[in-house]
């Protein structure tokens, strides 16, 4: 057997000890490398969703690991980013079960968006904008920012509170990361959603391109109280740094 072999053998028992034990290596040893993997995984995991696994007994979060540990082909060999496949996991492989609470992926999501948001790396080509200068230059959405949108209400779940049904309206929220390096959740209102989703879309846009945008969706108010309240909206959310400008050197 050549060593490519043995090596697959070997990453095939330690996702799964019903596969065949690898030859010439004892159980012993491939026990302790299988709990060495995959509690690592577990810890991972755990850490980052930490209100889902609440939600679950030992045994059954532990059921929950072992299939992501078994069944899914990570792409990524960094650990950081175990969590991103998680969600993917969750999202394509995973066949929930009846005890699974029927919000699992938009919760799992929320925790993960606070884990990906402290992690991402700061775009030194975005500076912040002055108040009287968010009519005159192209916004855009901070690289350390990020919007979500969710059927439950996922900021209140706890052990206590686990709706079984979605709300009437959807939850927006945008993910931010302060000047503290702090990761901040920000609720948001139907039109603050709408101009941050359009800012986003858009990469860059003006001021100007985002009125004559809400007028469309907003024929019955004037552009005066459109302009009025979109500029306290914008200018708020540039003092959080969530909108800025691109520099120009």
């Amino acid at each position: 057997m050549s060593f490519i072999d043995t090596q697959y053998e070997f990453m095939d028992y330690i996702r799964d000890p019903s596969k065949p034990l690898p030859e010439g290596i004892s159980l012993e040893r491939m026990t302790v490398y299988r709990e060495l993997f995959f509690n690592n995984i577990n810890g991972f995991v755990s850490s980052a969703f930490p209100v889902l696994k609440s939600l679950y007994t030992d045994d059954a979060w532990l059921k929950l690991i072992q299939e992501f540990f078994v069944s899914f082909d990570c792409k990524t060999p960094l650990f950081v980013e175990i969590s991103q496949e998680f969600i993917a996991f969750l999202q394509t492989d995973y066949q929930a079960k009846d005890y699974d609470p029927p919000f699992m992926v938009e919760l799992a999501h929320y925790e993960w968006l606070e884990l990906y948001i402290s992690a991402v790396f700061d775009n030194d080509k975005q500076v912040t904008i002055a108040r009287d200068m968010i009519t005159e230059l192209p916004l855009t959405l901070s690289d350390t920012a990020t919007i979500a949108q969710y059927q439950y209400d996922v900021q209140h779940i706890s052990l206590d509170y686990q709706p079984t049904e979605p709300s009437e309206l959807p939850h927006s929220f945008c993910i931010y990361r302060d000047q503290a390096d702090e990761v901040n959740f920000l609720q948001l209102n139907p039109l603050t959603a709408q101009v941050l989703a359009y800012i986003n879309q858009a990469e860059q846009c003006y001021f100007s391109d985002i009125i004559e945008w809400l007028k469309q969706s907003y024929p019955q108010m004037t552009s005066e109280t459109l302009a009025s309240g979109c500029l306290q909206m914008l200018q708020q959310l540039a003092e959080k740094q969530i909108i800025c400008r691109e520099s120009r050197g």
